[in-house]
């Protein structure tokens, strides 16, 4: 059942922290809040894009440094400082014409959890909270920031076949 609902997935959905970062956040003199993201999740998000699967984030974190990082990565539907989940989910498949059934959504706290349930595939974390783990179909070995988002887009694409970028730009991750 796993194996085919990885198969059926065109859409990637991710949270930011606790996800794409580890959730940790320095605060900076000026105000500004800092995160680290992994530069081999950055690959996996790129590659994604580029063979052109829909890739969005919906974060209640917001911040320049995340809008630039995503924006490099070809992400063009970054959805920052949202309160509402669920809405900007709902109004996001409606405005793409996705299935929910083909959407592959990973968080890993219990803002996400509304969200996860309306799924094809939830995902999440190894270090995400039990309430995220209990309703996740797939639980990543590794932690947020730390490969997990590779993992299940890795997991996808090896399994559709669309995996190996035969000219990869040693660029593409850290932009």
């Amino acid at each position: 059942m796993f194996l085919q609902k990885l198969k059926a997935i065109t859409t990637f959905i991710f949270d930011v922290d606790g996800v794409l970062t580890n959730g940790d956040i320095l605060a900076s003199e000026s105000g500004e809040f800092l995160r680290s993201f992994n530069i081999k999740d950055g690959y996996a998000l790129q590659l994604a894009v580029k063979k052109g699967y829909w890739v969005c984030i919906i974060s209640g974190g917001s911040g320049e440094g995340m809008r630039r990082r995503f924006a490099g990565l070809g992400i063009e539907n970054a959805y920052l400082g949202v309160s509402d989940k669920v809405k900007v989910f709902e109004e996001y498949l409606l405005a793409n014409s996705i299935n929910r059934a083909e959407v592959l959504y990973m968080g890993d706290d219990i803002p996400d959890y509304k969200v996860m349930q309306l799924v094809g595939l939830p995902t999440c974390p190894a270090d995400a909270v039990e309430e995220i783990k209990a309703i996740s179909t797939y639980i990543s070995p590794l932690p947020g920031g730390k490969c997990a988002a590779r993992d299940v887009i890795e997991k996808v694409l090896k399994i559709q076949g669309r995996w190996f970028d035969e000219n990869p730009d040693a660029s593409d991750a850290a932009k």
